[in-house]
C-alpha cells in the first residue's frame, strides 16, 4: 500500500493533523508526518513534492492556516493528489485558509475539506488509496456500515425516550 504524507505548515497545526492520524491508524494506512513551511522553507517543499511519488506516497494531506500556501505549493510540484486542510485562526476564523486552499488556478488542483477537517482529509485519502486496494476498499465499506448501525441505534434510543 502506498503511504500518506501529512505535511504541516507549522507545529501549531498538529492538533488538526492528529485527527488525520487517528483515522489513518484506524485503517492501518502507513503515513509519515513532517513540518515544512511553504514560506520559510520553500526549497524543502519543492524537494519533498518532487520526490513524493518516488518515496511511495499515494496522497498528501497538507495542513495549513493563515494564507495556507502549503497545499498549493505542494500541488505545483507533484501530480499526486493533495488534500488541503485549512486551520482555524483567531483573526479570521480560518476563512482565509479555506479560501486560499480552495481557490487554486486551473491545473494545480487541491481537494479541500472543512476548516479543521483533519479527519475527513484522512477519510478522503483512504478513498483515493482504495481505488487500487481492494482490502482498503473493504475496510471503508465496513466502516460505513458500522457508522450506519450507530446512527440507527441513536435513532432507536431517542425514539424510545421521547415517543411515548
Amino acid at each position: 500500500m502506498k503511504k500518506t504524507a501529512i505535511i504541516l505548515g507549522s507545529d501549531s497545526d498538529l492538533h488538526v493533523a492528529e485527527k488525520s492520524i487517528d483515522v489513518l491508524k484506524r485503517l492501518d494506512i502507513p503515513f509519515e508526518i513532517s513540518v515544512i513551511s511553504a514560506h520559510r522553507t520553500p526549497e524543502k517543499i519543492r524537494e519533498f513534492a518532487m520526490n513524493a511519488r518516488k518515496n511511495n506516497f499515494g496522497v498528501i494531506i497538507a495542513v495549513a492556516g493563515k494564507s495556507a500556501a502549503l497545499p498549493g505549493a505542494i500541488s505545483a510540484y507533484t501530480r499526486i493528489p493533495v488534500i488541503g486542510v485549512p486551520v482555524k485562526s483567531d483573526d479570521l476564523g480560518g476563512l482565509d485558509a479555506l479560501l486560499s486552499t480552495a481557490q487554486m488556478p486551473p491545473g494545480v488542483p487541491v481537494a479541500c475539506v472543512a476548516i479543521d477537517g483533519g479527519a475527513n482529509a484522512a477519510w478522503l485519502a483512504a478513498r483515493i488509496l482504495a481505488v487500487d486496494d481492494d482490502d482498503l476498499a473493504e475496510k471503508l465499506e465496513n466502516e460505513a456500515f458500522n457508522m450506519a448501525v450507530k446512527v440507527e441505534q441513536k435513532n432507536n434510543d431517542i425514539r424510545k425516550k421521547f415517543n411515548k
